[in-house]
């Protein structure tokens, strides 16, 4: 009964790609064999203030980018499993998922929340949790609801719109404990810098971060 449950499933409701929206064959999970074999892996993370180490799973550009907007803007939040697998993949290849550690994410203001319908990284935090047998935690709140990051260029003009954005809940869920804070996208880091800074400066031990994807950083000269 249920194996003719999801053969009826896959009919009415047949599985797609989460990054370019190709039909899924018998097999494949997530992701089409060509978006894996295509879609360049995120490698070689700079230094952040107050991040220990961060990781990302791809770069923020093509269909990467277009899934994460889905995601984000059109109610795509089935897609928080898939991205989800991979930041606990990621972390576990990195050697950054050994206990203990506290799990949480950056969340939004309650405004974007009350528009959009949902915390898009509170969903992946929740599927990275899943996978990794950790409930994630709430230690974090906005405290106001600041422009949105993506519309500002200067690196320095996003580090002070983020200042004094966010607060701890409660001090003692982060004291002398390892921290990894997800997001769902790292532009310049200001934002999960001034997380961290929040957690450092409540107790934690150290501030790990992973993400679903970065801003590829230009070489110098280039």
């Amino acid at each position: 009964m249920i194996r003719l449950w999801h053969l009826l499933a896959d009919l009415l409701f047949p599985r797609k790609c989460v990054l370019c929206q190709e039909l899924l064959q018998r097999g494949e999970t997530d992701i089409c064999g060509k978006c894996l074999s295509e879609t360049e892996d995120f490698s070689s993370p700079e230094t952040h203030t107050y991040l220990h180490k961060w990781v990302a799973v791809w770069y923020y550009e093509g269909n990467v980018r277009e899934s994460i907007l889905r995601f984000k803007f059109g109610n795509a939040r089935s897609y928080a499993s898939a991205y989800g697998r991979r930041i606990a993949m990621k972390l576990l290849r990195e050697g950054m998922a050994e206990e203990p550690f506290v799990l949480t994410w950056v969340p939004v203001s309650r405004k974007r929340k009350r528009r959009r319908g949902y915390d898009q990284v509170e969903l992946i935090a929740r599927a990275v949790g899943a996978e990794l047998g950790s409930e994630p935690v709430s230690t974090l709140v906005k405290t106001r609801h600041n422009r949105a990051q993506s519309g500002i260029a200067d690196s320095s003009a996003r580090r002070a719109n983020v200042l004094g954005a966010y607060r701890i809940r409660n001090p003692e869920q982060v004291r002398g404990k390892r921290v990894i804070l997800l997001d769902d996208v790292l532009t310049t880091g200001s934002t999960a810098g001034e997380c961290a800074r929040v957690l450092l400066t409540a107790g934690a031990k150290q501030v790990d971060s992973a993400v679903v994807a970065s801003v590829r950083r230009r070489r110098s000269g280039s």
